[in-house]
């Protein structure tokens, strides 16, 4: 196995970020994009150099209602965000967030439904980048059950952004779940992990096991995004929060309301704890699975 990253460099500075959990208008995506970039542009006004809203936030995390559409006939590609092959993304109802991102100089990180050239419909996180561009750099590998693999392809990459010297592994909610995942995110040089999630009311709890966990087995911090409301058969309740690399908790944000919560990803506190806790230099097991 090769020498695990580890032991590579860290971020130079501080990265503040901020986790919004707020409600979705369902299949609004235009008005849901105006509202997310607001609270943006909120954010950065506060220091915020990463902003991480839910997922499938701009259409609202409302499975049913992307299936059948509208009572106005309206079907998934209205509300889905069309990608090209390149995985960018020109999409007029963005502009709101581009104009932000480059006004702030602000990365923001978004759940959206994405439609592919090739006719796949990905459960997907559009980065919105400081110099205007929109692009699609995960797709959610792990689908939750039979609600979202009858809807969307699960993506088949793991991906990571970098901000301002930061490396971020990406997850959408029940990525989560899988050491694996995290596992691998930490072991290519992720610092951090993004989980937009729409973790339903009542089950918040295990999130924060999983966020927790993910953290303090792979020294890094870990971010959740959750909304709040949603449909009356699936509300979700927030408790939206930012992790330590030892698995301590940096920011959380109540239950039941909108809120933005922000925290300072600390790159020496990131060097102590991996000085201490050394899983990763450490770690004598393959992450493929042994043949039988």
């Amino acid at each position: 196995m090769s020498t695990p990253p580890a032991d590579g460099p860290l971020p130079a500075t501080p990265l503040r970020v901020a986790a919004v959990q707020s409600a979705a208008r369902p299949l609004r995506t235009a008005d849901n994009a105006r509202a997310a970039a607001a609270r943006a542009a909120d954010a950065a006004h506060r220091g915020a150099r990463l902003v991480v809203l839910p997922e499938l936030h701009l259409s609202a995390y409302d499975l049913p209602g992307l299936a059948r559409g509208t009572a106005s006939g309206r079907g998934t590609d209205d509300v889905a965000i069309r990608a090209d092959a390149s995985r960018q993304v020109t999409d007029p109802r963005l502009t709101p967030l581009a104009a932000v991102a480059v006004r702030q100089g602000v990365t923001v990180v978004v759940g959206a439904a994405v439609r592919h050239p090739d006719g796949r419909l990905t459960n997907s996180l559009l980065a919105v980048h400081p110099g205007g561009a929109v692009t699609v750099p995960y797709d959610k590998q792990h689908l939750w059950h039979d609600e979202e693999a009858a809807l969307f392809t699960p993506g088949t990459r793991d991906a990571a952004l970098t901000v301002d010297g930061w490396r971020l592994g990406l997850g959408v909610c029940y990525d989560m779940s899988f050491p694996e995942h995290a596992r691998a995110a930490a072991l290519a040089g992720a610092h951090a992990l993004l989980y937009p999630a729409a973790f339903a009311a009542g089950t918040e709890h295990r999130a924060a096991v999983y966020l927790r966990a993910r953290a303090l087995e792979n020294t890094v911090h870990t971010v959740f995004a959750n909304p709040v409301e949603g449909p009356r058969d699936r509300p979700c309740a927030g408790t939206s929060a930012v992790y330590g690399p030892d698995g301590g908790t940096l920011s959380r944000a109540p239950a039941g309301r909108d809120a933005t919560i922000l925290a300072d990803l600390d790159p020496e506190n990131l060097a102590r704890v991996r000085g201490r806790l050394r899983m990763l230099a450490e770690c004598r097991a393959s992450t493929r699975p042994v043949p039988g």
